[in-house]
C-alpha cells in the first residue's frame, strides 16, 4: 500500500456557514473524482463543523481510499491510500492532484514555504524501505529486492539490494554495511595512515569480511577475525562479494584465520596466554543510544574495551566505530567511559561520511597512555 499525505489551508470562515461548507465540499469532491475514477463517499461527518471540523471518507473500487479532514484552524489534509504493490504516485501525478485542489476558490495559496507532500509512504511490502538515522530522522532507501533473509541464533540477517548502494547487510533491521561503504572500512582501520606490514591484527566481529579483505594484502603477519554469527559469514560469501571479495572463501590462509565463536571467550584465553596484538579492531557494535550509560549494551561495551586493552600491545592501537556525529550526548558518554577505564588511554576521533548510513559517522582511535606503557 502507498499512502500519499497532502496538506492545504482553506478559509476557516466556511465552517460558520453550512451552505458555503456544503459548496466547498462539493467542489472538493468534484476535483477528487476528476483524478480518481468511480470514487464514492463512504462516510461524511460535518455536524458541529465550527468546533470539530469535518471528515469525509471516499473509496474507489477496492483499490483506493481517501480520507479528507478539515480542522477548525483551516487545515485540510487529504490522505490517499492506494492498495497495490506498484507505486501509484510520482511527482507529476502528485502535482496534478495539487493543482486540482488549488482550483477551488476557498483553498489558500500561502506565501510562506508550504508543505507540498510527503513522498508516498510504502507499507505492506515484503520488506520496508525505511530506516531511522541515529538521530531518529526517517530516511527512505531504494531497496528493490530482498536478497537474503534468515534468523540466526543471534539476530535476524537480511541482505537487501539497492541500486545506489549495492547489496546491504541489515542486522535486526539496522543497516550494518553496504557494498558502497569502503569509507567505513578505511576509517575503522586507521584511515590509510597505518603500516600493517608484519603486524598482528585482531578483528572483533567483521563477519561481512570487509576489514579482512581490506587488510589481507597490506602485509600483516596475521589477522585473527572472530565473529559469532555463521549465518552472516556464509551469507556474505555469496551475496556481499563487493565487500569481502574472495577473502572468506577459505577460512584460514597464510596470514589470516577466521574463528566463528564468541570473541569474549577468546579474549580471555589470549589474556591468559599472554598474547598481545599490534592492532585490535572492534567492529562489533556502535555506541548505544540511551539516556544514561547503563544497561546490558553499555556493560558489553565496557567488557570488550577492558578485555581488548588487556591484549593490546603497549604501543598498539585500538580502532572502533562510535555513532552518528549528531549524537553528541551519547558520544560524550562513551568518552567519559574511556576516561574511567582501569587502563588509562588517550583517544582521538574522526568523522566520516558512510554512504549507506546517510549521515556522518564518528570513529575512534585509542592508545594506552605512556604511564601504562
Amino acid at each position: 500500500m502507498d499512502s500519499l499525505l497532502l496538506e492545504f489551508w482553506f478559509d476557516k470562515e466556511l465552517l460558520d456557514d453550512s451552505s458555503k461548507l456544503d459548496n466547498f465540499l462539493c467542489d472538493l469532491s468534484k476535483q477528487l473524482k476528476s483524478n480518481f475514477n468511480n470514487l464514492s463517499v463512504l462516510t461524511e461527518k460535518k455536524s458541529d463543523a465550527k468546533q470539530c471540523g469535518f471528515v469525509m471518507l471516499y473509496q474507489m473500487d477496492s483499490s483506493c481510499t481517501i480520507l479528507v479532514q478539515g480542522t477548525g484552524q483551516g487545515l485540510l489534509t487529504i490522505d490517499v491510500h492506494a492498495f497495490s504493490e506498484k507505486t501509484w504516485f510520482n511527482e507529476e501525478t502528485v502535482q496534478e492532484l495539487r493543482n486540482k485542489i488549488f482550483e477551488i476558490k476557498s483553498i489558500k495559496q500561502r506565501k510562506t514555504m508550504e508543505f507540498k507532500s510527503l513522498l508516498p509512504i510504502k507499507r505492506g511490502r515484503s520488506f520496508t524501505p525505511y530506516d531511522t538515522l541515529s538521530t531518529g530522522y526517517l530516511v527512505e532507501y531504494d531497496f528493490d529486492e530482498l536478497v537474503f533473509d534468515q534468523d540466526s541464533p543471534y539476530q535476524n540477517v537480511r541482505i537487501l539490494h539497492s541500486n545506489q548502494f549495492g547489496n546491504c547487510l541489515v542486522l535486526d533491521n539496522d543497516i550494518n554495511l553496504a557494498e558502497s561503504d569502503l569509507a567505513y572500512t578505511v576509517a575503522i582501520t586507521g584511515d590509510n595512515k597505518e603500516d600493517y606490514t608484519g603486524k598482528d591484527v585482531l578483528v572483533l566481529g567483521g563477519g561481512d569480511g570487509g576489514i579482512l579483505n581490506y587488510l589481507r594484502d597490506k602485509g600483516p603477519s596475521m589477522i585473527t577475525m572472530i565473529d559469532i554469527d555463521r549465518v552472516v559469514i556464509d551469507a556474505a560469501k555469496i551475496h556481499l562479494r563487493g565487500i569481502c571479495g574472495d577473502s572468506m572463501d577459505e577460512e584460514e590462509g597464510k596470514n589470516y584465520k577466521i574463528i566463528v565463536d564468541d570473541c569474549v571467550k577468546h579474549l580471555v584465553e589470549f589474556t591468559k596466554a599472554g598474547r598481545k596484538f599490534d592492532y585490535v579492531i572492534n567492529d562489533l557494535t556502535a555506541i548505544p543510544i540511551s539516556k544514561e550509560p547503563v544497561g546490558s549494551h553499555w556493560d558489553f561495551l565496557r567488557l570488550i574495551l577492558s578485555l581488548s586493552l588487556d591484549v593490546l600491545k603497549d604501543d598498539g592501537k585500538y580502532f572502533t566505530q562510535g555513532n552518528g556525529s549528531l549524537n553528541i550526548r551519547n558520544l560524550k558518554m562513551y568518552e567519559d567511559v574511556l576516561k574511567s577505564l582501569k587502563t588509562p588511554v588517550n583517544f582521538s576521533k574522526q568523522t566520516v561520511g558512510v554512504p549507506s548510513y546517510m549521515e556522518l559517522w564518528v570513529f575512534y582511535t585509542l592508545r594506552k597512555t605512556k604511564d601504562t606503557a
